[in-house]
């Protein structure tokens, strides 16, 4: 079991803190939250161990896990890769390219692995469709939250939409060519609903829609590709996938056929994965450990979560335009 280490105890950090203690690939030893009375809150109403400084936690450990205001993501990270511990960081990397860039470099050079927190690679849904998610020419995406005053200091891309950039960069085996974007400030210093268009070089265009000032909560994507579309349900955890094949001769009576201006027929059947489930970051974590133990990649690296933030920054970019 690998020592683990928490830094932060706000909402997601007690999730952590949780998740760490059930798990078996982990021995949790305890936490650091800068906030020294939600510290000792946290501490006295769910037992953890309260550590009063960073280093103090950092020498205790194999593995520090950085659920912090995304500001001192950097700041927590280099010290503790300085410190030859591995690093679970959440999303996103951290506040800047430059400091994503070093936090990189910094892992290669004191040979510690890193991972970032980009829970819907696992969200057990998009695990069911992953596979056959081939080479999708458009996707469209949709993630809309209601309005909660926790995480309205960064833009709504770095809050909800970088979700989608991770997930849409993971399945399109290109490079970005272009990014176009619109953002509107409604609530917030920076944009509470933007809209993104992703073009890559093989062609492949990405929709994306974020807003954290919805009246309902939304989580969708769709891929579209040659004979099939996928749908993706984030929230609910469903998928769905409509394939396409070319019609028998003798169609039966409840067999959907279409035909084009051609003439060609084509058939179209339904398919519903079977979606196992999980708990999303539970299995993120611990995949992380299985990295550390058989010295794998990471299945979400700190080189896929920097290239999240540099699409990310480009869109932030266009606003500013």
């Amino acid at each position: 079991m690998l020592k683990v280490g928490v830094l932060g105890a706000g909402h997601l950090g007690k999730i952590h803190l949780r998740l760490l203690q059930q798990s078996e690939k982990y021995e949790l030893v305890g936490f650091y939250d800068e906030n020294q009375e939600n510290g000792e809150k946290v501490a006295k109403e769910f037992g953890y161990k309260q550590f009063s400084t960073i280093a103090s936690l950092i020498h205790a450990v194999d593995v520090i896990d950085i659920v912090t205001p995304t500001l001192s993501h950097y700041k927590c990270a280099k010290v503790s890769i300085k410190s030859g511990k591995h690093i679970f960081i959440e999303k996103p990397i951290s506040n800047t390219v430059a400091e994503a860039e070093e936090i990189i470099a910094l892992a290669k050079e004191f040979n510690v692995k890193g991972q970032v927190g980009h829970v819907e690679r696992f969200n057990p849904a998009f695990k069911a469709t992953k596979d056959m998610i081939e080479n999708p020419m458009f996707i469209e995406t949709h993630r809309l939250a209601e309005f909660n005053p926790r995480g309205t200091d960064v833009p709504v891309v770095l809050d909800l939409m970088i979700h989608d950039i991770d997930a849409i960069l993971s399945v399109v085996n290109s490079k970005v060519k272009e990014v176009h974007a619109s953002g509107v400030s409604v609530i917030s210093e920076t944009p509470d609903i933007a809209n993104a268009r992703i073009e890559f070089e093989n062609g492949c265009v990405a929709n994306l829609t974020a807003s954290r000032i919805s009246l309902k909560n939304m989580r969708k994507s769709r891929f579209f590709q040659k004979d099939a579309y996928i749908s993706v349900d984030f929230l609910e955890k469903k998928c769905e996938v409509v394939k396409m094949k070319d019609a028998p001769e003798i169609p039966g009576d409840f067999d959907i056929i279409l035909q084009n201006a051609e003439g060609v027929k084509k058939q179209i059947y339904f398919s519903n994965p079977e979606v196992e489930q999980n708990n999303a970051i539970l299995d993120e974590l611990e995949s992380f450990a299985d990295a550390i133990n058989n010295d794998t990649t990471p299945i979400v690296t700190l080189e896929q979560a920097t290239e999240a933030l540099c699409v990310a920054y480009q869109i932030i970019d266009c606003f500013k335009k």
